[in-house]
């Protein structure tokens, strides 16, 4: 049995690809801004009430969920709202299922 995921350089890109993906959902509070932000578009603000969570540290997690582009932002007057980035996370489920 040939273990693809292993052998080449392409599937070993991908691999890393998955496993920074799933260190970066496997926050608990990013994944609950995921699942609020699947629902509809919220501000910082919002979300940070929401979860019942400091500003600061909800800014933290979707900085990091941006730099993965799982959420895009857009300015709205002084506000910046957040909403999910439906096929940037489709397209790292459909690399997940290439490994399990």
């Amino acid at each position: 049995m040939e273990l693809n995921c292993c052998k080449n350089k392409k599937a070993r890109e991908e691999l890393r690809q998955v496993v920074d993906f799933l260190k970066a959902i496997s926050e608990e509070n990013r994944l609950k801004i995921l699942c609020i932000l699947q629902k509809q578009e919220l501000c910082v603000c919002e979300i940070w009430q929401i979860l019942d969570l400091p500003q600061n540290l909800v800014s933290h997690h979707l900085k990091i969920l941006k730099d993965f582009n799982l959420v895009e932002c857009r300015k709205e007057g002084v506000k910046i709202i957040y909403s999910l980035n439906p096929k940037n996370t489709k397209e790292y489920i459909s690399l997940l299922s290439r490994f399990i």
